[in-house]
């Protein structure tokens, strides 16, 4: 279970921390000004305008986290485990068993796309004035 895991989280990590970074760099400089101009503090500039206008982006990034968190996990899977999707996808290459390799795969793409699908769902429900 550990290399799974691990997998899965170095494969997501990136993506998430660099696009919630760029989201907190690319605030509005005029929502700054305004919020320094009221002299808000640096904890309320951060909490009040740079985290709300770097949600959009931290979405996309958890988006595409979801997108290739079970990628990872299947890499995993190759990697260092005795059960689960991608042994199965493991032992069917190597048995020449194409049909459980296509429906290994195939189940791998509807969870993938179920898990996007409960990530955007859930992203519009909490993140209701993004554009996106």
């Amino acid at each position: 279970m550990s290399a799974k895991v691990a997998m899965a989280v170095l494969v997501i990590f990136f993506p998430v921390t660099s696009a919630f970074f760029d989201g907190l760099r690319r605030v509005n400089q005029e929502y700054l000004d305004l919020a320094r101009s009221m002299n808000a503090s640096f904890g309320a500039q951060l909490r009040h305008v740079r985290l709300m206008a770097a949600l959009p982006a931290l979405g996309s990034g958890l988006r595409m986290a979801a997108a290739v968190a079970p990628i990872g996990a299947i890499i995993g899977e190759w990697i260092g485990s005795a059960e689960g999707l991608g042994y199965v996808m493991l032992n069917a290459n190597a048995r020449l068993q194409t049909d459980i390799c296509f429906a290994a795969l195939f189940i791998l793409v509807l969870l993938t796309l179920l898990l996007w699908l409960a990530v955007d769902t859930l992203l519009h429900r909490l993140i209701d004035w993004s554009p996106e």
